[in-house]
């Protein structure tokens, strides 16, 4: 199901996005799994933030040391010991951290009596989860080492899905894509879609610039390491989506904003790469529910709005009440 913006064309959008100098803007905004599978994975110490709320220290060889993830449990966890349940995972964006679901959105009122896990994993200041060229490997760290965790101490069943915002939802669009049938569904809320669209890769040096992370560190050159770059690339690896069921929205920002301007100017410089994203799913016949809308910011204003939108999706593939 597709809800197009008319009047909004993408060349008008980029060039928008260009003339806003959003590569400096970024920087001013806020490998495998296999190798965790079997490994014991026990939590390292648990703070308890609220009667469902709780924050999980894991010791991850992925990341050469101790990582949080904050935790939602269903109502009446403890009294029901032999149920498993679903594992709704929340992805961060960048310049941000595992703690953002819970300040920015309802997301604890929100679950109250729905029988699932909630898991909002961390993945540093960057927030982008994925095996970097020269530091941790986020990937392992999100698919195997905090299901394994999961599983072991908190009843996770094998059903997921995966949501994120920005580079969280390049996150849950790579994660899905890069190891298909891993979740059963996957949203994305201004993601970054096509990391070698133009201007992207640029944005995404922007990112890791702002948090004094060495150049190159992230996927190496663009050019010199093209192939890195589409390995890691949802767009690239769409075909892998074929049977997830995808949620996707995104704001053509500057043009047909309200002149908030810079969270406007973030936005348009992804409007291209998500519909260079869609396109290809449509190319190959993997369906996706889209929503782009006129306006719009990178910020969590529109995002709260868009997670409700996608949760009828998200549900259904969790098993549990709308």
């Amino acid at each position: 199901m597709s809800h197009p913006v008319t009047g909004v064309s993408r060349r008008t959008v980029t060039k928008a996005a260009t003339a806003a100098g959003l590569a400096a803007l970024f920087g001013a905004t806020t490998t495998t799994t296999a190798r965790a599978a079997g490994r014991a994975v026990t939590a390292q110490a648990v703070t308890q933030l609220g009667p469902r709320t709780l924050d999980v220290s894991v010791p991850s060889a992925a990341l050469g040391r101790s990582a949080p993830v904050r935790l939602i449990l269903p109502s009446g966890f403890d009294t029901r010991p032999g149920r498993t349940y679903p594992v709704l995972y929340l992805l961060h964006g960048a310049h941000d951290d595992y703690t953002s679901w819970t300040r920015e959105t309802d997301i604890e009122a929100f679950t109250e009596g729905r029988d699932l896990i909630v898991a909002m994993p961390d993945a540093r200041p960057t927030g982008i989860p994925t095996a970097w060229r020269s530091g941790p490997d986020y990937e392992t760290f999100q698919l195997g080492e905090v299901p394994t965790l999961l599983a072991r101490e908190y009843r996770a069943s094998g059903v997921r899905a995966v949501a994120g915002v920005s580079t969280g939802g390049y996150g849950a669009m790579a994660h899905a894509a890069r190891h298909p049938g891993t979740f059963a569904a996957a949203a994305s809320y201004s993601g970054i879609l096509d990391t070698t669209a133009p201007g992207v890769p640029t944005l995404m040096d922007a990112i890791v610039a702002r948090e004094n992370l060495a150049p190159l560190s992230l996927w190496g050159n663009p050019i010199l390491n093209l192939l890195t770059w589409r390995d890691f690339n949802p767009r690239s690896r769409a075909k892998g989506l074929r049977g997830t069921a995808l949620y996707v929205s995104s704001g053509s920002g500057v043009v047909g904003g309200i002149g908030d301007w810079l969270p406007e100017a973030l936005e348009s410089a992804l409007w291209p790469s998500a519909h260079a994203f869609t396109d290809t799913l449509a190319l190959l016949r993997v369906p996706v529910t889209t929503h782009f809308y006129a306006g719009g910011g990178h910020s969590w204003a529109y995002w709260k709005r868009e997670f409700a939108a996608s949760w009828p999706m998200l549900a259904r593939a969790l098993g549990v009440p709308e």
